[in-house]
């Protein structure tokens, strides 16, 4: 069996547990428990404090983790991670009052900044010759300029929301973050051949978020254009329609490139657009 850690509670967890369920992993998940097992899969997952879950898996206490980067770098762990998510995305970043200058990074040289990574940030600022007095605190680091304790603060972004409503701008990103899936060096081969399973699992899902299927109608004279336009995983598939000089394709398209090529293929001819979500895509 697998022990995989989790934040237990917040927006990771939330990712965390809807990405396992997409794997078509049951198992029964309640406020109150610390840790629950998997009923269709040998997995079991422990709820933890974030900060704590890349000290459990690099001491085997938990084989597995979901954590964010910034979490598994500041501790100290970056060999540990297996590959990363795509959710859960942020940056780490400075902020000061929005009534301060600020002409360029060298502005903080001497400053008092707060911060809840003080790893990230020390290397940061020596990248850029800066030194600045670095105040180490666990939570609200956005008061930290109102109170008088610092003159900028250093912190997870996601909307820049907290920021504007505590009166700061962001004005250097320090680091760019998501989830990542963590492993203990020491894993069996037992425990390795199921880490490929989960992996290729939670691949199969990523991918599929990542693409949309399409249908669509074209006129014969129009389906190499078509074709260009929609290479799908090997090739489109591509089918007579009952109408003489008609086909229906369908194919496979990036998420972020839905829009343009939708509308590139409606200028060469295409008709009948349908596009449908996809639930799981092997490769």
């Amino acid at each position: 069996m697998l022990r995989l850690a989790i934040q237990k509670s917040g927006r990771l967890s939330e990712d965390s547990l809807a990405l396992i369920r997409e794997c078509g992993i049951n198992f029964l998940s309640t406020s109150y428990k610390l840790k629950t097992e998997a009923t269709n899969f040998p997995l079991e997952i422990l709820f933890l404090r974030d900060d704590d879950i890349p000290g459990y898996v690099k001491d085997g206490v938990a084989d597995l983790g979901i954590v964010g980067q910034n979490v598994l770098v500041e501790a100290g762990y970056p060999n540990l991670e297996v590959e990363t998510l795509g959710f859960s995305k942020c940056r780490l970043s400075l902020a000061v009052p929005r009534a301060d200058a600020y002409p360029s990074i060298e502005a903080l040289q001497g400053k008092n900044i707060a911060t809840s990574y003080p790893n990230i940030l020390g290397r940061y600022l020596a990248e850029h010759g800066v030194q600045a007095n670095l105040h180490t605190i666990s939570g609200s680091v956005e008061i930290a300029p109102s109170i008088g304790l610092a003159e900028a603060i250093c912190d997870i972004v996601s909307s820049g929301s907290t920021l504007l409503g505590n009166g700061l701008r962001e004005v250097e990103t320090v680091f760019r973050s998501e989830a990542v899936l963590i492993a203990q060096p020491n894993l069996t081969a037992e425990q390795k051949d199921l880490l490929e399973q989960l992996q290729f699992r939670m691949q199969a899902v990523r991918r599929a978020k990542r693409s949309k299927y399409i249908l669509l109608n074209a006129p014969v004279s129009a389906l190499e254009e078509v074709r260009r336009l929609l290479p799908g995983i090997k090739s489109p598939t591509v089918t007579p329609l009952a109408e003489a000089g008609w086909v229906s394709v369908q194919s496979v398209v990036q998420e972020d490139e839905f829009w343009h090529i939708t509308s590139q293929l409606k200028a060469v001819g295409a008709e009948g657009i349908l596009v449908l979500p996809i639930e799981k895509m092997i490769a």
